[in-house]
């Protein structure tokens, strides 16, 4: 009897990759792609390292070379890395910091209150990454050096990476400091070409861009330019006294007037969330303090500039700080342009974000201890708590820029700024509309009441199919314009499981669902087509909340199928009750049934809490505001979904036929027989 092949898998085959081998097996998991990007991000987090070093005041210039030979330098004038051995390790600081992953001074400890590096993987992924990697470090009097191939310790005998090495652990002190000479770290890599695809190489642009971009942020620190050709060497300096201020300056629209000066908008404020001790034990609710600078100022043009920082970096794709600044805005602007008389006419629409943001120039920094972000290169900050930080800054001091008398006449011609663009974007809407109507191509349009998003037809494009047009207006506030489209739906589609093609094709609802995916339907459906990445079904978390998404499962399965298979098809799961607890520092938690609800009273009634009772229920997903329903159904971070899945066709075909379709007798007779399975406490009546 010969083992099968699940026999004969066992403990031995299992791979534990050790030290720097994990970055280099999967490099793109470390700096976010092996393409020209993934070259930059080495850059970047050497570079950040230094950066982080002028934050704390501890360096006021950093220079980066650009080698003839495709070497980095980046050199600065800090406190230097830790030279002294680490006691767990018995390695060096430098060794430790550039040999193991998650090794460094920004865990929380007191090296650094803010920091752009984070997770301790930075240089030493470069290292990893590198076929030579040179740092010298000045410290203590000494000057220290150490190299390294592909992150292995040793020694060179020349200059280059095809020079002999020899592997040898151990710092080296090669000399002494001169008088008066400053402490500092200098780095020079080899990147590693096999590691990255073909025709990859380091943006100059890209690093030029980084560079000011940093000290317009840091105008403490001098940051410089070298690049060294084989004839001669360019240099470039970047240095920003005047900081935001500046950035928005070069950042506004070649030609554009403004319409309003530079507004300087900085504050601190406190958020609450869970973290790891210095012991990696989890405490609940710790106390963070974060700093807000933001500049902004608006212009004759149409085009908006928006800028986002965390600790310097560049975040891409915003976050929760953009999306706090951009809710902050509408309402301050908005709440201006009601109590101002004549600017708005009678029943005329208040103008909503997107013409608040219109000709706009502005850039937003925070600054906080362990920031969160989605991914290591750290495109989107994800820390919850910064929304409504910044949110309350910012509104603070629009609404006192709005008010104040020096400012008020220059606020009033922003204020009859927005108002205007909210007229033209209206009357380009009804003309647009008005050209549909007239058209034989009608049904090939959009409809008018789908409020897209930015980026369709990319994986992260979600389309909101949302119950009702009072959800949407919480919706429209919540969302993230960027990637999330909302769709509003008038009562219950029809049933298709019953109703013909010819009916189906009719109804305006089930014909707007098929336009806006824009793949076609039945047999036609093409997946490749499809303009959002997921289809979500947002419904009140009620009984006519559950018939309607149930009549929208019944619409994909039968004419849009591909997109349950592809997986690509959710449910949003709404929250019914909201407990809030009394006293200094009230808890709110939400709660998804009944049984819940009660056994979440109970626990915090019995750790002394005092519930604001009655506990609130909520009717529909339009009596949450608009933070509410970012948090519980619309954040990636901290939502939860049901994917929609068709294992099993044949019996999800049966089911339909049973529960949806034309014959009566046999959905009376399963309801009878299944009586019994139901829960009778369970029910909401």
């Amino acid at each position: 009897m010969t083992a099968s092949a699940e026999t004969l898998y066992g403990a031995d085959d299992l791979t534990h990759l050790e030290g720097l081998e994990a970055v280099r097996k999967r490099p793109g998991m470390y700096i976010g792609s092996t393409d020209s990007r993934g070259i930059n991000h080495l850059f970047t987090e050497i570079v950040d390292n230094s950066t982080d070093e002028g934050v704390a005041g501890h360096a006021s210039k950093v220079v980066v070379t650009l080698h003839a030979d495709g070497s980095v330098q980046v050199d600065d004038d800090g406190r230097g890395i830790p030279t002294g051995v680490h006691a767990k390790s018995g390695l060096s600081g430098v060794e430790l910091v550039l040999t193991r992953l998650h090794a460094g001074g920004k865990f929380g400890g007191s090296g650094y209150k803010t920091s752009g590096g984070l997770h301790g993987v930075g240089a030493s992924a470069v290292n990893a990454l590198s076929l030579r990697f040179d740092i010298t470090v000045k410290r203590d009097g000494k000057v220290h050096q150490m190299s390294f191939a592909q992150g292995v310790p040793g020694v060179f005998d020349g200059p280059g990476p095809k020079a002999k090495f020899t592997k040898q652990s151990g710092l080296q002190i090669v000399g002494k400091m001169k008088r008066g000479e400053r402490t500092g770290t200098s780095i020079r890599y080899w990147y590693d070409a096999r590691y990255f695809e073909n025709g990859a190489a380091l943006d100059v642009e890209n690093v030029r861009q980084k560079l000011r971009n940093t000290a317009f942020l840091v105008p403490g620190v001098t940051y410089v330019l070298k690049h060294a050709t084989e004839d001669e060497i360019g240099e470039e300096t970047f240095h920003y006294p005047h900081g935001l201020s500046d950035m928005v300056e070069f950042l506004a629209p070649d030609g554009e007037k403004p319409v309003s000066g530079t507004l300087l908008i900085t504050g601190e404020g406190t958020y609450r969330e869970n973290a790891a001790d210095e012991n990696g034990v989890m405490q609940s609710k710790v106390e963070r303090r974060a700093e807000v600078e933001v500049a902004l100022r608006w212009g004759t043009g149409y085009e908006r500039t928006i800028e986002c920082f965390t600790n310097t970096i560049r975040n891409v794709h915003g976050g929760t700080h953009r999306r706090g600044f951009d809710r902050a805005a509408a309402k301050a602007i908005q709440e201006a342009i009601s109590k101002t008389r004549g600017l708005l006419k009678p029943k005329e629409d208040p103008p909503t974000i997107e013409d608040v943001l219109e000709g706009m120039t502005a850039v937003i920094h925070v600054r906080l201890p362990e920031p969160q972000f989605t991914s290591q290169t750290k495109d989107e900050l994800s820390t919850a708590g910064i929304t409504r930080v910044i949110q309350g800054i910012v509104d603070q001091h629009i609404k006192a820029w709005t008010e104040d008398r020096k400012t008020k006449s220059e606020a009033k011609i922003v204020l009859q700024k927005v108002v205007d663009a909210a007229r033209v974007r209206l009357t380009q809407k009804h003309q647009k509309d008005a050209a549909r109507r007239k058209t034989a191509l009608e049904g090939a349009a959009m409809p008018p009441k789908l409020v897209d998003c930015r980026t369709t037809g990319i994986s992260r494009s979600e389309l909101f199919l949302v119950e009702g047009d009072s959800a949407l207006g919480s919706a429209r506030m919540a969302r993230v314009s960027e990637y999330q489209a909302l769709l509003p739906l008038r009562g219950k589609i029809l049933n298709v499981q019953k109703a013909s093609l010819g009916d189906t094709l009719k109804n305006a609802e089930i014909a707007s669902i098929v336009q806006v995916l824009g793949a076609g339907s039945g047999r036609t459906f093409d997946m490749s087509t499809m303009r959002y990445g997921r289809v979500i079904l947002m419904a009140d978390a009620d009984v006519d909340g559950s018939h309607i998404r149930t009549l929208l499962i019944t619409l994909f399965a039968k004419y849009l199928r591909p997109v349950i298979e592809d997986g690509r098809l959710f449910a949003a799961m709404p929250p019914l009750h909201k407990v809030v607890t009394k006293g200094r520092n009230p808890e709110t938690k939400f709660t998804y049934t009944q049984r819940e609800m009660e056994t979440t009273v109970a626990a915090l009634e019995k750790a002394g809490k005092q519930i604001v009772k009655p506990v609130q229920r909520f009717k529909g997903l339009g009596e949450m505001d608009a933070d509410e329903l970012w948090e519980t159904t619309m954040n990636p971070a901290t939502r939860s979904v049901r994917r929609i899945t068709w294992d099993d066709a044949e019996a999800a075909e049966s089911a339909l036929e049973l529960l949806m379709g034309e014959k009566v007798e046999p959905r009376r007779n399963w309801l009878v027989e299944s009586s019994d399975r139901v829960d009778q406490e369970a029910i909401d009546a």
